[in-house]
C-alpha cells in the first residue's frame, strides 16, 4: 500500500459505543458561519503524528491506494455526488444545477432545480437515489430549507430532471448552518441533517427541525418506529452536521462542524442528544452524548463522510484533508494530502470500488486552481 503525505492523529477520546467519555469544554457562541476562516484553538495536546502503516498502531485503517486522479474538472462550487446506476450526478450548489458525469469524463446539465435561492452555505446541496431510482435534492428556498424528490427521463448520456414533488420543506435556512446531506439508510429510510440556521436554542427544541438529523419514509412520512411520536426528529442538539454513514454492522456516524472549539464525529442512536449549544465536543455529562472523535476546526471542518470496508472516510474543508477513521477504533485516524488538493466537500465509493472525493474551492472560501473544482478517484486497499 502506498501511503502518501499521511500520518496518525493518536486517539484523543476513548472509542465512545459503550464507554464513557470523561472531560469538561465549555460551550461556544452560537451564530457565525462555520469556521472555515475562524481562530481556532490549538489540537488536543494528545495528537502526535506518526506513520500510519506502523505495526500495532491503533489508529491505522484501510485506506487510499496510490495517487489521485482527476475523474472531472472545471465544477463550480459542487456539493454532494449520488449514483443513479452506475451514472454520477452532482449538485452545484449556486447555479442550482444537476450535472451527469458523462463517460468521456465531461458533465452536462440533467436539470435546474428551481427556486433555489443560493447565498452564504445555503443552494443546491445532498443529492440521493432512491430504489426506484428516483432523485431526491435538499436544496434552499425561498422560504427554508426543503427536500424534493424528482423522476429521472431518459438514458445514461441524455438524462432529464422531472418535476418537483415536495417531500419536506419549512427546514429553517440561514445564510450558515443549513446542514444539507441527505441518505438512504439501510433500513430504506430518508435521512436529512440540518443545521440550526444560527440559531443554537432551536437545536435543542424538538418541535424545531433545525439542528437535527431527521429520519422520514421515501414519501416524508414520520415512520411508526421514531424514537418520538409522531416526529421527524431521530437525534437533535446538532450544530452543522453535513455527512452521514452506516458501518456493516448498522452503526450509524455523523460529522459535525463546531463553533470555535471542536468538530466532531458522533455514532448516532435514536432519541439521543447531542449537546449544541449547551456543550461543544466532549463534556463528560450524562444528558448529552460525547464524540468518539473531535478535532479543532481548523485541522477538520467535516462534510462528506463515507464508510467502506470498515473505514471512514472524511473529507475535510478548512483542514484540507482526506481523513480516515477505523469504525472498529473510532478515536484514531489518519490523514491524506493535507493541504495538496485544497478543501474536500464529499467522499463516496463509486460503483467501480473507486474512492471519490469532491474539491470545494470555487466556494467562495478556496484558492481555486486552474482545474477546480475536481472530482477526484483512487483505488482502495485490497
Amino acid at each position: 500500500m502506498t501511503v502518501p503525505r499521511a500520518h496518525v492523529l493518536v486517539p484523543v477520546l476513548t472509542a465512545a459505543v459503550g464507554l464513557a467519555l470523561a472531560g469538561s469544554l465549555a460551550g461556544c457562541g452560537t451564530t457565525g458561519p462555520d469556521p472555515d476562516t475562524a481562530v481556532s484553538v490549538a489540537s488536543p495536546e494528545s495528537a502526535t503524528s506518526t506513520d500510519p502503516s506502523s505495526s500495532g498502531n491503533p489508529g491505522a485503517a484501510d485506506g487510499p491506494d496510490g495517487e489521485p486522479r482527476a475523474v472531472t474538472t472545471g465544477l463550480d462550487a459542487p456539493w454532494s455526488v449520488a449514483f443513479l446506476g452506475r451514472t454520477a450526478l452532482i449538485s452545484e450548489r449556486d447555479d442550482a444545477d444537476v450535472l451527469e458525469l458523462r463517460d468521456d469524463g465531461g458533465t452536462r446539465v440533467v436539470g435546474t432545480v428551481e427556486g433555489v435561492g443560493a447565498g452564504g452555505e445555503g443552494g443546491l446541496l445532498g443529492l440521493a437515489v432512491d430504489d426506484e431510482d428516483r432523485l431526491y435534492a435538499y436544496s434552499t428556498g425561498a422560504d427554508g430549507n426543503r427536500v424534493q424528490r424528482f423522476g429521472i427521463t431518459g438514458e445514461p448520456g441524455a438524462l432529464g430532471l422531472g418535476p418537483a414533488e415536495t417531500v419536506l420543506d419549512g427546514i429553517p435556512s440561514a445564510s450558515f448552518h443549513n446542514g444539507g446531506r441527505i441518505a438512504f439508510g439501510p433500513d430504506g429510510m430518508l435521512y436529512v441533517t440540518t443545521g440550526d440556521a444560527g440559531d443554537g436554542d432551536a437545536a435543542q427544541d424538538r418541535d424545531s427541525l433545525a439542528g437535527k438529523i431527521l429520519r422520514m419514509t421515501p414519501d416524508g412520512d414520520v415512520p411508526g418506529d421514531n424514537p418520538f411520536d409522531g416526529s421527524l426528529v431521530y437525534s437533535y442538539g446538532h450544530r452543522n452536521p453535513q455527512g452521514i454513514d452506516w458501518a456493516e454492522d448498522g452503526t450509524m456516524f455523523a460529522s459535525e462542524f463546531g463553533q470555535n472549539t471542536w468538530d466532531e464525529l458522533n455514532v448516532i442512536t435514536p432519541g439521543a442528544n447531542y449537546g449544541w449549544p449547551v456543550v461543544e465536543g466532549a463534556a463528560g455529562d450524562d444528558r448529552y452524548v460525547d464524540p468518539v472523535q473531535q478535532w479543532s476546526p481548523e485541522e477538520a471542518s467535516p462534510s462528506g463522510i463515507e464508510i467502506a470496508d470498515g473505514t471512514i472516510f472524511v473529507a475535510n474543508l478548512r483542514g484540507s484533508v482526506l481523513r480516515t477513521v477505523p469504525v472498529a477504533e473510532p478515536s484514531g485516524s489518519a490523514e491524506y494530502w493535507p493541504g495538496e488538493y485544497g478543501r474536500l466537500r464529499d467522499v463516496t465509493v463509486s460503483p467501480g470500488g473507486d474512492l471519490w472525493f469532491l474539491t470545494n474551492n470555487t466556494d467562495g472560501r478556496g484558492s481555486p486552481g486552474p482545474d477546480d473544482d475536481r472530482l477526484l478517484a483512487v483505488s482502495l486497499t485490497e
